[in-house]
């Protein structure tokens, strides 16, 4: 039996801030639509502020073009700031308790490459 798997949020990265390699030193992604203020733009992936189709949930799969992390915890401010504003944080630390209400956490794994153009989806089974 094949598993299908839908895609309950895809956006593309549009630009990337100049401080953005301050973040991947502590395994952290700031993601952000294109109003993001002047003052966190240089920090963030600037990205298409897309619909979410569903609850983002523990144990989906967060994919940077074909780099796939689990995803191990939510924070409870994720579903609304990522579809209202295109933001979130995305921790590649692992952690199951999320303590920032904005992250999302991931499978601990080699930082992903990401680009302008990088396609961001979030899958479920």
């Amino acid at each position: 039996m094949v598993k299908t798997e839908r895609v309950v949020f895809s956006t593309q990265v549009l630009e990337i801030g100049a401080e953005v390699n301050d973040f991947k030193t502590i395994n952290m992604a700031i993601l952000f639509g294109n109003e993001a203020p002047d003052a966190l733009r240089s920090s963030c992936f600037i990205i298409n502020v897309e619909p979410i189709s569903d609850q983002i949930e523990t144990g989906m799969k967060i994919r940077f073009d074909n780099q796939e992390y689990i995803i191990t915890s939510v924070g409870n401010e994720v579903q609304h700031n990522l579809g209202r504003l295109g933001h979130t944080t995305i921790s590649f630390t692992g952690k199951t308790e999320a303590k920032l209400p904005g992250t999302i956490y991931v499978s601990e794994k080699d930082y992903p490459v990401i680009k302008v153009g990088t396609k961001i989806q979030i899958v479920a089974e």
